[in-house]
């Protein structure tokens, strides 16, 4: 009689080996070209429209104010595309190409599959926002100290020290700080649950638009919880239980928060990122991952191919 083998519930081995094989295949698809494209964005930012704003106080502010909102535009930007179509492609395509079997039959639980699937589509975004979170660090440290010594000629050597001063030090707030690494990081977490969401879809949808579409429709709910959240206050308030109160209770509880997993507006205001904040997107975000990854491991674990 022959005995079946036996393979542990989760190996990180295991995982490690399909994340690698999926950001192998990804690069292939040759998705850093997006990268490119955002050095020639910056580099045009600088260029063409920087050096157009003059004069006044909030002149170099803004300068950096722009550089900044460009930049997390583009960061945002992709790797929610990324997150989205790279996740919802990665089932399909291993069906199509017989990869899936291939790798269930060794055997390979569903859920280290599943996993090693979401890490390397995610390893490949955090791979691709550190290159351009790098590069906006460079661009912003370069224009806020040739700001400050545009700063310093103005005022000449008879100036306000205290003026200049409080001027260096506004620059300063706008420039390179963590916060400008944590708001990357943060973009990291967002494009993590909405890769898990698509993940999740993917393993019950039959189709690959399908899956897109669903989960474009899941972020723009998630994108207005808040005003959920205000309505179900407002609805307790005064007694009510409308339908359109339990309908904003049933977004709550199911879909994913977007709104808590932001914070790029804030640093791109200056605004310092307080350590407590980002604990707790870290923790959301954790929470979310995990939840939607579970119940992806339960909708795929007996589905038949």
């Amino acid at each position: 009689m022959i005995i079946p083998r036996k393979t542990s519930f989760i190996s990180l081995p295991r995982i490690s080996v399909i994340a690698g094989h999926t950001f192998t295949q990804l690069v292939r698809m040759k998705v850093f070209y997006f990268l490119i494209i955002f050095a020639v964005l910056i580099w045009a930012l600088k260029q063409f429209v920087l050096g157009t704003f003059t004069g006044g106080d909030t002149a170099s502010e803004q300068q950096l104010r722009l550089l900044k909102s460009t930049s997390y535009f583009a960061m945002n930007l992709f790797s929610i595309v990324m997150a989205i179509s790279a996740t919802a492609l990665l089932i399909p395509k291993d069906i199509e190409d017989r990869t899936l079997y291939t790798i269930l039959c060794k055997p390979v639980p569903r859920l280290d599959y599943l996993i090693g699937k979401l890490l390397g589509v995610l390893l490949l975004i955090f791979v691709s926002l550190i290159f351009m979170d790098l590069l906006l660090s460079v661009m912003l440290h370069y224009n806020t100290q040739s700001l400050i010594a545009s700063e310093i000629s103005l005022m000449g050597a008879g100036g306000n020290s205290e003026v200049l001063q409080e001027r260096i030090t506004t620059l300063n707030a706008h420039g390179l700080t963590n916060n400008i690494h944590y708001a990357t990081l943060v973009i990291f977490f967002k494009a993590a649950v909405i890769a898990s969401v698509a993940l999740l879809i993917s393993t019950f949808s039959t189709s690959t638009i399908f899956t897109l579409i669903l989960t474009i429709i899941i972020l723009l709910i998630g994108m207005i919880q808040a005003d959920a959240r205000e309505l179900i206050l407002k609805a307790s308030e005064r007694g009510e239980t409308s339908i359109i109160s339990k309908l904003s209770m049933f977004i709550v509880l199911v879909f994913p928060d977007f709104q808590l997993i932001s914070v790029d507006d804030g640093v791109i205001d200056g605004k310092i990122v307080p350590k407590l904040t980002l604990l707790k997107i870290t923790i959301v975000s954790f929470f979310y991952v995990a939840l939607y990854t579970s119940l992806s491991w339960f909708t795929f674990r007996k589905k038949e191919f």
